[in-house]
């Protein structure tokens, strides 16, 4: 059963008691990333989260990374457009490390000027590193585009421009503004008490303040049709198709899982089993949805030679055409439907998918939905559900699309015009 407690300094904690495991996984969700910064302070959340781990008042960069090494211990943290996670897994007898690391961390990290300058130059290699893998930079340079409006655009490890930009005091500041209590939601699943740990985390936690917070505001985001065409001298052409998709609480959340897990989602799904299977054209094809808390989208990618490249396009359009058109049998939608929720079951028995859904969740949405009501969602997902979301995602006038690779000489302007034009058709 999942508990949730609220701290007198605003602080949202999550519990979820596994008795049957040895282990407890924790983690501090912040409730900061790409969209709450301006286009000067573009990459500072993910630059403090690097910045966390180089050390606090008492512990070196390498005394946190020993003493967790010590217990056998995980620690690690990622940012996103929308929000900061930190996390640990360690034995539930080694919890007391881990919340003492974690929490000084997060609470007394230094940001010295020395560390800042040398970790500006690890993240300039983490960019080099995108821009150098084809199958990253295709992705990230579409959704740069399609979101190029609004924050939502910027990247999460920001430009080396505006790196070299960013100070300490901006840093600092940043860092005053937005790790407040009020902002972050603290999640712990395992084997422990809740009554033992509430102490815990009160005790750690109950006197960091709200001096400085600023709630986050942020434009909603615009989407942009967009085609992004970059040319590398690689042996294969990396494609995304794109379209709109809902935002992340949308009403159609359940059915988008099912259509995204039968459209591409697997190796029985359409795109895998005709473009690959049947007419050999890639050896990765396949599609995802992002979401976020106004918007989203949905996107197919398949990587191939340039000589396929035309046909790959073509057969992927072929088929939103035909799921644009042709009704999906009750039984393929009852398949994808198990597939689903068996997924998601065993997911469950993962400590650290469960501490990342609750804490995930009640940072974004305020609310976590029993597992019984997640799963009566989707059993109830039908064909007219699936079809309204069809028809909301798959709109030629919303169509995106990028490639990168051996790319001069392709007609990629004619192919997307040739794959509006049988989308079109469908709607007629």
């Amino acid at each position: 059963m999942v508990e949730i407690f609220t701290l007198d300094n605003g602080l949202r904690l999550v519990f979820e008691e596994i008795p049957y495991v040895r282990s407890i996984a924790f983690g501090i969700w912040v409730n900061t990333g790409t969209r709450c910064e301006t286009k000067k302070e573009n990459g500072v959340s993910h630059f403090i989260e690097h910045l966390v781990f180089k050390g606090t008042e008492k512990r070196t960069a390498r005394d946190i990374a020993e003493e967790m090494d010590a217990v056998g211990g995980q620690i690690n943290a990622y940012t996103t457009k929308e929000y900061t996670c930190f996390y640990t897994r360690t034995l539930d007898k080694h919890f007391d490390k881990a919340l003492d690391v974690l929490s000084d961390m997060l609470l007394h990290s230094k940001f010295d000027d020395e560390d800042i300058d040398r970790e500006r130059y690890v993240i300039e290699e983490e960019i080099d590193m995108y821009l150098d893998a084809p199958e990253e930079l295709v992705h990230d340079a579409l959704e740069e585009a399609i979101w190029s409006a609004t924050s939502l655009g910027m990247p999460i490890c920001g430009t080396k421009e505006t790196l070299s930009e960013i100070t300490g005091d901006m840093i600092k500041d940043y860092y005053k503004r937005t790790y407040r209590p009020e902002n972050c939601v603290i999640a712990v699943t395992g084997n422990f008490k809740s009554d033992e740990m509430l102490e815990k985390l009160k005790g750690v936690f109950g006197g960091w303040t709200n001096e400085g917070y600023v709630k986050n505001e942020f434009k909603k985001a615009t989407y942009l049709p967009s085609k992004v065409i970059i040319n590398k001298d690689i042996e294969q052409v990396h494609l995304c198709i794109s379209f709109k998709s809902p935002r992340r609480d949308s009403e159609h959340r359940y059915s988008l899982a099912v259509l995204n897990t039968l459209f591409g989602g697997g190796m029985s799904s359409m795109l895998f089993q005709k473009i690959r299977e049947e007419e050999g054209l890639v050896y990765s094809i396949y599609s995802y949805t992002s979401a976020y808390s106004d918007t989203g989208v949905m996107t197919v990618y398949a990587c191939t030679n340039r000589q396929k490249a035309e046909s790959v396009i073509e057969s992927i359009m072929r088929q939103i055409y035909r799921i644009k058109t042709e009704k999906i049998n009750d039984k393929v939608i009852e398949i994808t439907k198990e597939q689903i929720i068996a997924n998601y079951i065993i997911g469950t028995e993962n400590t650290a998918n469960r501490l990342s859904g609750n804490g995930g969740s009640m940072l974004l949405t305020g609310k976590i939905l029993p597992m019984e009501e997640i799963l009566e969602r989707m059993e109830k997902v039908d064909y007219n559900s699936i079809k309204s979301a069809i028809d909301y995602i798959f709109n030629a006038d919303n169509m995106s699309f990028s490639a990168v690779g051996n790319v001069e000489g392709l007609d990629f302007e004619g192919m997307i015009e040739d794959g509006k034009k049988l989308l079109y058709s469908a709607d007629r």
